[in-house]
């Protein structure tokens, strides 16, 4: 049985800064990876080119049962510790919006980055390898894996949660927990579209592909970003952010066009042409069938000149007031992460190590720490990698 210092459950964002700061404190590491490719969330992220950090990456930016512990980390290795571990690679990027940095180039450079700095920690890494069990006696780790039984002193779950299952996604990280002992809170799928139901979908679906700009609110919080009309509902970066925060029955407040007093707009188009349609009027503000559905859902056909203040106040109202109620999401199989994870209040968060269990490690996003949309999750397997990293 072969016996290293280290074994790291994951070869993505999280587990491959862990496994390389922990080799280069001449740890001996393996990395074990299910996929036939390490870094497969990392190249098919940001349409190919890898949203990798983002420049306003805060504890606040974070969705946690516990909202500090995330703190230490994020302090200890920032998002411009990690913009200068990309420039120094000679990897080119860009400030896309709101502080999200893409690579020039491809996404495959930072897996080329990861992978490269691996190898010169003298890392190992297995492949195409599943994790059977996972046992501890004697103070020592012992795995039994497709490819043969090890042991360690040392074990990193860095297995991510269950986004994306086409990609292999499982929940092997909260079972390892909950063998352990550690508590597991509630998981759903995050920064996902949301779904409607057939009668509402009845107006929307023609409206699929049609983006505006918007803010959404739920409860306090709001995120202004564009909407996207879908055949199965909403989405867009303003959905998907909201999605993190909205449960089964809550209703969502749409402002379409925030920066538009639309109310004003119909009040000056009916002083100027009474004759127009409201439809009309709509449509030189939103897309032209978004209009018509906005038109019609509020019974408004005639011409402007037919309806007072009150009535342009409640078309205005459906514009930007809109008031819906999700049935649902497209769940784990489009969303971008898991939120909810390995209960933070049963790890260091200096460490990453479980407190009733020496010398196991969560990170990343097996651990209940969910970023929002543009590069923060990303960031926070960068930091909690680099955290345990240092003292695995």
């Amino acid at each position: 049985m072969k016996k290293y210092d280290v074994i790291v459950l994951g070869a993505g964002a999280a587990g491959m800064m862990c496994a390389i700061e922990a080799g280069r404190r001449g740890r001996r590491v393996l990395v074990v990876e299910h996929a036939k490719n390490p870094g497969e969330k990392i190249r098919i992220s940001g349409g190919g080119r890898c949203n990798f950090t983002n420049l306003h990456a805060g504890p606040e930016n974070f969705l946690s049962a516990n909202a500090h512990f995330c703190k230490s980390a994020l302090k200890r290795y920032t998002q411009h510790d990690f913009v200068d571990l990309v420039a120094g690679a000679g990897i080119g990027y860009h400030e896309k919006t709101r502080g999200q940095l893409f690579c020039d180039g491809s996404s495959r450079q930072v897996v080329d980055l990861l992978v490269g700095s691996m190898n010169a920690a003298n890392v190992d890494l297995m492949l195409n390898t599943a994790i059977e069990s996972v046992e501890r006696s004697g103070g020592d780790y012992h795995l039994h894996l497709t490819n043969g039984p090890v042991s360690c002193r040392s074990v990193v779950v860095a297995t991510g949660g269950k986004s994306i299952p086409k990609m292999g996604a499982t929940g092997l990280g909260y079972r390892i927990a909950e063998q352990f002992g550690l508590a597991v809170t509630e998981t759903r799928p995050a920064l996902v579209p949301l779904t409607f139901d057939k009668q509402m979908l009845a107006q929307t679906a023609p409206l699929s592909g049609v983006s505006v700009d918007t803010v959404i609110h739920h409860g306090n919080v709001r995120f202004d970003e564009a909407m996207l009309f879908t055949h199965r509902g909403l989405s867009g970066p303003a959905i998907l952010q909201i999605s993190s925060y909205w449960r089964e029955g809550d209703s969502i407040t749409v402002s379409m066009l925030p920066q538009v007093e639309i109310l004003r707009e119909l009040q000056t188009a009916r002083s100027r042409n009474g004759r127009q349609s409201v439809q009309t009027a709509l449509a030189a503000h939103l897309p032209r069938r978004l209009a018509q559905m906005v038109a019609e859902r509020e019974n408004a056909t005639g011409n402007l000149a037919d309806f007072n203040d009150r009535r342009l106040k409640d078309i205005a109202d459906a514009v930007q007031r809109w008031q819906v109620t999700p049935t649902g999401s497209e769940g784990y199989r489009t969303a971008e992460v898991t939120l909810g994870g390995v209960d933070t209040g049963g790890l260091d968060s200096k460490t990453m190590e479980a407190k009733i269990a020496p010398g196991l490690y969560f990170i990343g996003e097996v651990v209940d720490v969910t970023g929002w949309l543009g590069g923060y999750n990303f960031q926070w397997a960068w930091s909690s990698g680099w955290a345990a990293g240092q003292v695995v």
